[in-house]
C-alpha cells in the first residue's frame, strides 16, 4: 500500500475542486492554510492531549481531506463523517489505497450515530451545523468523556461559545458549555485561508473538559431548557420570563406546568437564596453562570 507521502493541502483541495463546485448549502469552504492546520495540531499538545495511535479522532465534514491528512500523519485512528457523496468518493480515491487508519462514513454527522471511544473531535465545521454538532459533543461527553475538541467555526459563534464579551455574547450556548468545558479562543482565521472564501472571519476554539464542583448534581437537561427559555426573550426581566413555563418542560422527566408554577412561586418569594438582591428584575444576560446554577437548583428542589 502507498504511504501518505507526496500529499499536501493544496493538492487535495485542487483535486476535489477539479471535480465539483463547492456547495453553498453544505457550507463547503475548504481549508487551504497549512499554518492553520499546523496550529490545530499543536493545540492538542498545548492542552496536554497529544494525538497518538491510542487516539480516536472524529472529524466532521472532511471535504478534500486537508485536515484529515495531518490527523492521519499523527498515527491517530480517524473516523471522518462526510455528507457529500462526491467528497466521499474523492476521499476514497485519495486514502483508500494508502496505509492509514481512516474510517470514512457517508452520512449526516448531525443525526448519524457517532462511534464509541472518541477521544478527540477535531473539525473545520460547516457554519450551519456548528450549533447541533457542539450540542452533540456535549451529549456524547456526558456518556463517554472526550479528552479534547478543537473546532474551526465562525468567529461570532466562537465568541458565543466562550461568552467572550458581556452582555452580548452571554447566552444558552456558552452557559451550557460552561457546565462541562473550559472554552478557549485561539487563532483568528481569515477568509483567505479557505477556498472558496467565506464572507466572515473564523476562529479556532478549544473545548477542554472542566470539573465544576459548584455544578455537581445539576439537572443539565433542566438547565438547558431553562436557559434557552429565558434567552428566547432576553430583553425581558427574569421575573416575567420565569412566570411562564418553558414550552418543552414536559420533556424533562417528572416535570409539568403545575410543578413549574409551584416551584417558581417558591423561588421568587424566597429570601434566603445565594443571589444578588433584585435578581428577579435583571435580564438573563446580567446573571453569572453560578446564578443559573442556583436558580435551577432551587426550582429542582420543589
Amino acid at each position: 500500500m502507498e504511504s501518505l507521502q507526496g500529499l499536501d493541502t493544496r493538492l487535495l483541495v485542487d483535486l476535489l475542486r477539479d471535480r465539483i463546485n463547492p456547495s453553498r448549502s453544505l457550507g463547503q469552504h475548504y481549508l487551504v492554510d497549512e499554518e492553520v492546520i499546523e496550529r490545530t495540531m499543536r493545540l492538542t499538545e498545548e492542552f496536554d492531549s497529544p494525538l497518538s495511535s491510542n487516539s480516536h479522532v472524529l472529524e466532521v465534514g472532511p471535504g478534500p481531506g486537508s485536515l484529515t491528512l495531518e490527523l492521519l500523519r499523527s498515527h491517530s485512528n480517524v473516523t471522518a463523517i462526510e455528507i457529500d457523496k462526491q467528497s466521499v468518493e474523492h476521499l476514497e480515491r485519495i486514502f483508500g489505497e494508502r496505509k492509514c487508519t481512516l474510517i470514512l462514513e457517508e452520512a449526516d454527522a448531525v443525526s448519524e450515530r457517532w462511534p464509541e471511544g472518541i477521544t478527540h473531535v477535531i473539525s473545520n465545521l460547516p457554519y450551519q451545523i456548528s450549533s447541533p454538532i457542539v450540542d452533540r459533543i456535549t451529549k456524547y461527553h456526558h456518556s463517554e468523556p472526550i479528552q479534547l475538541s478543537i473546532l474551526l467555526v465562525q468567529e461570532e459563534f466562537a465568541h458565543r461559545m466562550a461568552m467572550f464579551s458581556a452582555p452580548y455574547d452571554i447566552g444558552p450556548l456558552g452557559l451550557n458549555l460552561w457546565l462541562d468545558f473550559d472554552v478557549s479562543l485561539d487563532r483568528r482565521v481569515s477568509p483567505s485561508s479557505f477556498s472558496p472564501s467565506p464572507r466572515v472571519q473564523s476562529r479556532l476554539v478549544v473545548l477542554k473538559p472542566a470539573i465544576r464542583p459548584e455544578a455537581e448534581g445539576t439537572n443539565k437537561q433542566l438547565f438547558r431548557i431553562i436557559t434557552r427559555h429565558c434567552f428566547s426573550n432576553r430583553r425581558r426581566k427574569m421575573r416575567t420570563l420565569l412566570s411562564k413555563p418553558p414550552s418543552r418542560i414536559s420533556r424533562v422527566s417528572g416535570w409539568h406546568r403545575e410543578r413549574w408554577s409551584k416551584s417558581v412561586t417558591k423561588l421568587l418569594s424566597s429570601k434566603s437564596l445565594d443571589l444578588e438582591d433584585g435578581w428577579a428584575d435583571l435580564r438573563p444576560e446580567n446573571l453569572e453562570p453560578i446564578d443559573w446554577i442556583t436558580i435551577v437548583a432551587e426550582i429542582s428542589s420543589e
